[in-house]
């Protein structure tokens, strides 16, 4: 094993004790295979498969659970685009996206803030955390 992949998983063992989550090996195999691609927007279903190809023995079921559990701590944010589709943005800066529609593709926006204006009221005791825009994309139909 060389010294680079072992000073990366220190890294992310630190990562995931200091979000408060006890660093065991799949979280550890899993945190690495989200955070070594820099910023990402990643469906279960496709962290699932990457964990297969990269040789680490973890069921869908555990793969959610991390993914939930990484969100509670902070370390990533979930994304709710399709009624069944979750993706999880490790990415936790406010920031809005765009999907593609028809390839399950999302990304950032990069340029310049979006205003959202007149929201309601929340509820008494209650306070808006963040707001999420998604804008959905699709190839221009012809004239």
């Amino acid at each position: 094993m060389d010294s680079g992949y072992r000073k990366e998983n220190v890294a992310v063992d630190k990562r995931v004790r200091e979000a408060g989550l006890r660093p065991t090996r799949q979280r550890i195999a899993l945190a690495d295979l989200l955070f070594a691609k820099g910023d990402r927007h990643l469906a279960a279903e496709e962290l699932h498969e990457e964990a297969i190809a990269a040789g680490v023995p973890v069921s869908l079921a555990t793969v959610y659970n991390a993914l939930h559990q990484f969100t509670q701590a902070g370390l990533l944010r979930i994304l709710a685009v399709e009624g069944s589709k979750t993706y999880f943005d490790t990415n936790t800066s406010d920031h809005h996206h765009f999907y593609i529609e028809g390839e399950n593709r999302i990304f950032d926006i990069e340029s310049g803030p979006v205003t959202v204006s007149n929201l309601p009221a929340p509820p008494e005791g209650m306070e808006i955390a963040n707001v999420d825009i998604v804008v959905r994309l699709r190839p221009k139909r012809g004239d």
